[in-house]
């Protein structure tokens, strides 16, 4: 368990001067202490962590120099401050532990105000913006939870009107993120793959009911005012400030590889890869399921399907991802929602 005090660790090969720094530094904080850069990596990442380090450079084996770069590589360290104490007086040396990542440079012989002053102002510095840090990460949170309902709620308004498609785009969603995840896409785009999806077809909120519950084939005309759906769906969400480009996969969610889809005859790497995977579900997920004009196809058919378009009209890669996760991993699309 950590103690109320902040935890410095003092790092320097002459015992002497880590007794200098004990001497100025232990009634205020608890000290860790290590002798050479290796062990000070491995104290570095015991428990607890310290909240600042103070760091030699002239040391036998790893140089502190060395010591504070291993430190920036590693997300879980790289914030920690450093502070190098150091002989080495010229500019030069100084201008090269800043660039390191040092936050600061004390030359010895020791000040003893000077260190306390130092580490004093750096601490302080270091909790204030690790404080400011949560407070963003907790409004960002906030703040995504609340687009989320938000687009959960305009999925929810189109399905109103098509209960024959209720659940499609959730199911979409759903597919399409499983599918990003076997191509092991990052996680930014996962995310914003599921916002999509969620809402890829929010455009049909202006096709009329007759038309989207025909049970019948469509005449060309009725056709064609579904092939709007795309572009309105855009149109809608195209000024919400996403941190993605959600109105661009939900505009090109019908094209296809070879520019036959719409609304705008794109094809290959003019299609965006959320949107290139989002065809792929939502062709999968319609095959699939019941519809005004038949019944539902099941899975094999729509796997078929896509597998034949493979290259031409759906992304190769795609393609074989979603076969990989349904014959492969046995992943099996929900029934409903």
């Amino acid at each position: 368990m950590k103690s109320g005090k902040q935890t410095l660790l003092l790092v320097d090969d002459v015992p002497e001067n880590i007794d200098v720094l004990r001497e100025i530094l232990a009634e205020d904080y608890d000290l860790k202490i290590a002798l050479d850069g290796k062990t000070a990596l491995e104290v570095v990442r015991s428990d607890p962590m310290p909240d600042l380090i103070l760091l030699d450079i002239m040391m036998p084996d790893m140089n502190g120099y060395e010591v504070c770069r291993q430190l920036k590589e590693y997300p879980e360290t790289s914030s920690i401050p450093v502070i190098f104490i150091s002989a080495k007086n010229e500019v030069e040396d100084e201008r090269q532990g800043l660039i390191i990542g040092a936050v600061d440079y004390i030359r010895k012989p020791f000040s003893p105000s000077i260190v306390a002053a130092r580490v004093r102002v750096h601490l302080e510095l270091y909790m204030m913006r690790e404080h400011l840090e949560s407070l963003v990460d907790e409004r960002t949170l906030r703040l995504q939870r609340n687009l989320e309902q938000t687009i959960s709620a305009m999925a929810r308004t189109v399905e109103k009107k098509d209960p024959y498609t209720a659940g499609h785009q959730e199911r979409v969603s759903e597919l399409a993120v499983e599918i990003a995840r076997e191509m092991d896409l990052d996680e930014e785009k996962v995310q914003a793959l599921r916002l999509a999806g969620t809402v890829h077809d929010l455009g049909k909120i202006y096709v009329p009911s007759e038309i989207l519950n025909r049970p019948g084939k469509l005449a060309d005309y009725e056709f064609n005012v579904i092939k709007t759906h795309p572009v309105v769906g855009y149109e809608i969400i195209k000024d919400i400030d996403f941190p993605w480009p959600i109105a661009q996969m939900v505009r090109q969610h019908h094209e296809r590889m070879d520019g036959s889809g719409y609304p705008d005859g794109l094809s290959n790497d003019e299609i965006l890869l959320e949107a290139r995977i989002m065809a792929v579900a939502d062709v999968v997920e319609a095959m699939f399921s019941h519809r005004p004009y038949r019944p539902g196809l099941g899975i094999e058919p729509a796997l078929a399907e896509i597998e034949k378009g493979s290259g031409t009209i759906y992304d190769h890669n795609v393609v074989d991802a979603c076969l990989r996760l349904f014959r492969e991993k046995g992943y099996l699309l929900p029934e409903s929602f």
